[in-house]
C-alpha cells in the first residue's frame, strides 16, 4: 500500500517538475505560476526576488524554444518524506546553466513548489556530488 501510494505522489511531483521545465523552455510565466506557492520567494547568492518579478523576467526573455535552444533539463535526484518533497535539478537555459533546488509541500491534496534556491552552475562544481562532513 505504502508503496503504491509513495510511487503515485512521486509520479505526481516528476509531473510537476516536467511542466516546470516546459515553462521554462516555452517561457510561459502563466504555467509557471500553476507550480507554485503565492508566498515562494526565490533565491540565489546575492539575490532575492519574488515569484511575480521572476515571472515577468521569465516573460520578457526569449524564450529557449524561440531560438532552438536544446532540451537538456533533468532531474538530478528527488527526495519525499511524507508531505514534504526536495528536488535538485538541471536547468541549462541560454543565459547560463543553472541547478534549481525546489522544495515542495502538500497541501490541500495539491503538491506545490513553497522554495527555490538556484545558482549558476560553473565548472569547479559540476562534477560535485553530495558532500558530508559527517564522515559518511
Amino acid at each position: 500500500m505504502c508503496a503504491d501510494v509513495c510511487k503515485r505522489e512521486v509520479s505526481r511531483i516528476r509531473a510537476i517538475v516536467e511542466t516546470y521545465f516546459w515553462g521554462l523552455h516555452h517561457g510561459d510565466p502563466a504555467a509557471l505560476k500553476e507550480l507554485f506557492h503565492p508566498d515562494c520567494i526565490l533565491k540565489a547568492p546575492h539575490q532575492r526576488r519574488s515569484m511575480e518579478t521572476w515571472l515577468a523576467d521569465v516573460g520578457r526573455r526569449a524564450a529557449p524554444s524561440e531560438i532552438d535552444h536544446p532540451w537538456e533539463y533533468r532531474i538530478i535526484w528527488l527526495e519525499m518524506m511524507a508531505e514534504q518533497a526536495m528536488v535538485k535539478v538541471n536547468c541549462p537555459l541560454p543565459h547560463g546553466r543553472f541547478t534549481d533546488y525546489l522544495g515542495f509541500l502538500k497541501e490541500d491534496n495539491h503538491w506545490k513548489i513553497v522554495n527555490k534556491m538556484y545558482a549558476e552552475t560553473s565548472e569547479l562544481y559540476r562534477a560535485s556530488g553530495i558532500w558530508s562532513d559527517s564522515g559518511v
